[in-house]
C-alpha cells in the first residue's frame, strides 16, 4: 500500500538491483547472512492476507502456493495495489541473479508464502485506507486450513475489536497453534485492531538508529522491528522496488523472524514461539526504558538472538495468552490445550467433591457427638449443665472458605499497562520481562 513517506527508490529503467541489495540496511542490523546459518526458514508457511502477492516477481519465484482471491477477482497472485507483494519480499524474497545476490532478499528466503487477497483502498494500514472486513476474516481462516503456522497481517481494521468476528477468527487460528502478527499502525495514535486484540503479537517501527518512529502508533506494542526507509519489492513501479516507511514493513519482519523460529523449533507451540520472540527482544540504543514500553513493548526483536539464546520453553499458552474466559471452545482449538483445560477442570471438580466429602463426614462427626451428649445427659437424669445446647455446633467454628481472587487484574494490570499477566505469574509480579536480556549482537 501507498504509506506515508513513500518514495520511488528510482524510476529509472536501468536501475542497478545491486542498489536495491545495500540499501537494505535491516539485513545489515540484524546479521542476516549469520542468521541463516541458523535457520531460513525452510519448511514454514506464512500467510499474507493482503492485497494480493504477484507471485512473478524475480525476488519471489517459486516462494508463492497457490493461495485463494477473496476480492471476487478470481487471482491472488494478481496485486494492483503492490502491497502485499512488497510484504512477501520482506519476508521470503530470494534475491535473484547470480546467487541471489541482486534484488530483495527477505529474512526467511527458504519460508513459503501463502496469498490471500483482500479488498482494499489505498493502503490497508492506513487510517484513511479501507479493507474488507468479512474477507481478511474468512481469509485467517483459510490460511489456517492451508497449514499457515504464521499469519501477517499488515493492516488496520476498526471494526475487529474484540468479541467481533474479526477477533473470533484470530482466536481460531491461534486456538489453532499459528501465530498472528499486525502492524501497530502509522498516526501516532493508539495500537490499532487488530494488533490490539489479545495474543496478536502488534509491532511498532524502529528507524535505522534502532529508535522509535515517530509515526508508529503506540501503547500495547509486543516488540519493534525496522520500518523506515525500508526497500521493498513494488510491482507498481517502473523499477520494480520502493523505498517506504511503515509499520507494514515491521510486522512483515516479524513474521519473518517468527518463520525462522518455526523452522528451528518445530516442537515449540505458537505461544512458547512467541515467548522466545518477547524474551530475546532488547531496548538496543535505547536504554532506560522499562518492559513493557509504550513505544518498543519488550524491546526491538533480534532473530539470531532469539534463535540461539538459551531460553527455557515457558507454558504452552505463551506470555500473551488470553484469560480463560475469552478463550472460545466452539472455535477448534488445539487438542493439547483443550485436553490440558479439560483435565484442570477435572481436577477442580474432583478437588471440590474431595472437599464436600470431608466437610460432610466432619458434620456426621459432629451429630453423633451431640446424639451421644444427650444420651449421656439423659442417662445422668438432665443434670450436669451441658446436655443442653452444650453440643458443638454442625457448622463448626472455622472461617468461611474464601473466593479465590485468582488474578484479579488479569488481564489488564494497570501496571504492566494493559498487558495479560503470563499464565502462573503472580500477579504481585505481573512483568517477567521487566530484566533485559544480554546485549549479545542481534
Amino acid at each position: 500500500m501507498a504509506l506515508t513517506g513513500a518514495l520511488l527508490l528510482t524510476s529509472a529503467p536501468n536501475a542497478s538491483a545491486d542498489q536495491v541489495r545495500d540499501a537494505q540496511w535491516p539485513l545489515s542490523v540484524y546479521g542476516a547472512e549469520n542468521v541463516w546459518k541458523t535457520s531460513q526458514g525452510a519448511g514454514v508457511t506464512v500467510a499474507v492476507i493482503d492485497t494480493g502477492v504477484d507471485a512473478s516477481q524475480p525476488d519471489l519465484t517459486g516462494q508463492v502456493l497457490s493461495g485463494k482471491d477473496f476480492t471476487g477477482a478470481g487471482d491472488p497472485h494478481e496485486d494492483s495495489v503492490g502491497h502485499g507483494t512488497a510484504m512477501a519480499s520482506l519476508i521470503a524474497g530470494h534475491g535473484h541473479g547470480a546467487n541471489g545476490s541482486a534484488g530483495v532478499m527477505g529474512l526467511a528466503p527458504k519460508a513459503k508464502i501463502l496469498p490471500v487477497r483482500v479488498s482494499a483502498t489505498r493502503g490497508v494500514d492506513e487510517t484513511d485506507g479501507k479493507i474488507d472486513t468479512a474477507g481478511w476474516t474468512a481469509g485467517v481462516r483459510y490460511a489456517v486450513e492451508q497449514g499457515a503456522s504464521v499469519i501477517n497481517l499488515s493492516l488496520n481494521d476498526s471494526t475487529a475489536y474484540p468479541g467481533s468476528k474479526a477477533a473470533k477468527a484470530i482466536e481460531y487460528a491461534q486456538a489453532h497453534d499459528v501465530v498472528v502478527v499486525s502492524s501497530a499502525g502509522n498516526d501516532a495514535g493508539t495500537v490499532n485492531y487488530p494488533a490490539a486484540l489479545p495474543g496478536v503479537v502488534a509491532v511498532s517501527a524502529v528507524d535505522k538508529a534502532l529508535t522509535p518512529w515517530s509515526k508508529s502508533n503506540t501503547g500495547k506494542v509486543t516488540v519493534a522491528a525496522p520500518g523506515v526507509e525500508v526497500v521493498r519489492v513494488d510491482p507498481t513501479t517502473d523499477s520494480g522496488y520502493s523505498v517506504t516507511d511503515g509499520t507494514s514493513g515491521s510486522s512483515a519482519y516479524v513474521s519473518a523472524i517468527v518463520a525462522l523460529l518455526r523452522s528451528k523449533y518445530p516442537d515449540l507451540t505458537a505461544g512458547q514461539i512467541i515467548n522466545r520472540l518477547i524474551k530475546s527482544a532488547s531496548f538496543l540504543n535505547n536504554k532506560g526504558r522499562t518492559a513493557p514500553d509504550k513505544e518498543l513493548g519488550y524491546g526491538i526483536a533480534r532473530p539470531g538472538t532469539a534463535l540461539r539464546m538459551d531460553i527455557p520453553k515457558g507454558s504452552k499458552e505463551g506470555p500473551l495468552a488470553q484469560s480463560a474466559p475469552s478463550t472460545s471452545t466452539n472455535s477448534g482449538a488445539a487438542t493439547d490445550d483443550n485436553d490440558s483445560s479439560t483435565q484442570a477442570k477435572k481436577k477442580k471438580k474432583s478437588s471440590s467433591g474431595n472437599i464436600l466429602l470431608i466437610a460432610g463426614i466432619a458434620a456426621a462427626v459432629v451429630v453423633v457427638g451431640i446424639v451421644f451428649a444427650l444420651l449421656r445427659n439423659r442417662r445422668n437424669g438432665g443434670s450436669g449443665g451441658h446436655g443442653s445446647g452444650g453440643g458443638t455446633s454442625p457448622h463448626g467454628t472455622g472461617t468461611p472458605a474464601q473466593p479465590s481472587t485468582g488474578y484479579q487484574h488479569y488481564p489488564n494490570s494497570a501496571p504492566n499497562q494493559g498487558y495479560p499477566a503470563p499464565p502462573g505469574q503472580s500477579p504481585q509480579n505481573p512483568n517477567p520481562y521487566a530484566q533485559q536480556p544480554p546485549q549479545q549482537g542481534q
